[in-house]
């Protein structure tokens, strides 16, 4: 997927980089509480993930002329930024980092390889009536992973189901939008709406509003 940035909305942007492109790129921005994270990440891939992650939400926050506030975890392992203003949503995988920001609203946002393999793991996250529309396909399969993880990061607490309490109305690889729902949780028929990124074997997907 090729690195880009994108504001969504004056209140609003994402980012995506590829994390070898960047993985030279100095930290003197991060806060003292995440340099001293950064320097407990004994796996060298994972420092570089770690750090593609923040270089990608630092170049969101300047495309809306914001500083870098630095950010935390929470119990739930939710990133928050550390003046409390705003709501952060992190994610990388193989060789790829993204980001979004929002101003007001709860955001999430996911990155995943198209696998083989995911049409098999459906049954573990997936309702039946979402297995019944997916129709065995991989790409589809993953846009439906993806887009119950951006949900899953957006409401941001622990003991969500992807399988039990999120649930996504029937969507094509032709949708740019899926809808989706936290039911049966004290998140009952909270609904989202989750835009859908693709190229070639990437998909991104992160909540819009």
């Amino acid at each position: 997927m090729q690195t880009k940035i994108e504001k969504i909305s004056p209140l609003s942007a994402l980012a995506v980089n590829n994390i070898e492109e960047v993985s030279q790129n100095g930290v003197d921005f991060l806060s003292f509480r995440e340099k001293l994270s950064f320097a407990n990440i004994s796996r060298v891939d994972k420092r570089v993930e770690w750090k593609g992650a923040r270089i990608a939400i630092k170049s969101a926050l300047e495309c809306i002329s914001l500083p870098y506030p630095g950010f935390f975890k929470d119990e739930h392992g939710k990133s928050h930024p550390m003046d409390g203003y705003g709501y952060v949503s992190l994610t990388h995988t193989k060789g790829i980092a993204a980001a979004i920001f929002h101003k007001d609203m709860p955001v999430g946002i996911d990155l995943d390889f198209v696998r083989e393999k995911v049409v098999r793991l459906g049954p573990k996250f997936l309702d039946p009536s979402e297995i019944a529309f997916l129709d065995n396909d991989p790409v589809l399969h993953t846009i439906a992973w993806s887009a119950k993880e951006s949900i899953f990061k957006c409401q941001g607490k622990r003991g969500i189901s992807l399988k039990n309490n999120i649930l996504l109305e029937p969507f094509t690889l032709n949708d740019s939008v899926i809808i989706g729902k936290v039911y049966q949780s004290d998140f009952s028929d909270h609904h989202y709406q989750v835009r859908v990124d693709r190229e070639k074997d990437i998909v991104l997907t992160y909540t819009i509003w």
